[in-house]
């Protein structure tokens, strides 16, 4: 079994436990060292690959490792758990979760889910089937119910999506952990 065959099995099959691409933890995320399972993971929308290697982040490490694809070792080699990897993550952003839940359920929709641009704006969605073949259609913004945005924040992430021709999508994580999404779009006062 190739290592594409390998992801495209366990995304859609989480419980499978054949073999498992090995990451390394660092301060801003993981890396992925073996030449095919960069090649496997980036041709999937997956991480950034620079000098032989693949840097995950956080939240598409705890997402791969979630569905089994991905084994964890930390800097003194042990194995890191989804709870652990987690708690890293949260002691670099206080939106850790919030951001996570939105690019599980995004990813488990079947879209490619990359970094945003800045501005507020958390990821740039493709279509389904368009990853590498055209440019992101949606900005998403992720946001936790009952957690205020400011409307500077907001104008500047809308600013931004218009600037780029994409569509603002406001990601809202109710109570329950459910996301709940939001086109936004242009208020004009007349």
């Amino acid at each position: 079994m190739t290592v594409n065959q390998m992801i495209s099995k366990k995304e859609s099959v989480s419980s499978d436990s054949e073999l498992r691409i090995r990451g390394l933890l660092t301060d801003k995320g993981l890396k992925v060292l073996e030449k095919a399972n960069i090649d496997a993971l980036s041709s999937r929308g997956y991480g950034v690959p620079e000098n032989d290697e693949l840097t995950l982040e956080f939240y598409e490490g705890l997402y791969l490792v979630e569905k089994g694809i991905l084994e964890v070792e930390g800097e003194t080699r042990q194995k890191e758990d989804f709870q652990s990897l987690l708690r890293r993550y949260e002691e670099v952003d206080d939106e850790a979760w919030v951001k996570y839940l939105a690019y599980r359920d995004l990813r488990s929709r079947g879209y490619v889910v990359r970094e945003g641009f800045g501005f507020g704006v958390n990821f740039r969605v493709y279509e389904r089937g368009e990853y590498s073949k055209d440019t992101a259609r949606y900005l998403i913004l992720s946001v936790q119910e009952g957690k205020p945005v400011s409307l500077k924040d907001l104008t500047a992430a809308l600013h931004q999506s218009h600037s780029l021709k994409k569509e603002l999508i406001l990601a809202v994580m109710n109570r329950r952990g459910e996301v709940v999404y939001y086109s936004v779009s242009q208020l004009a006062f007349v």
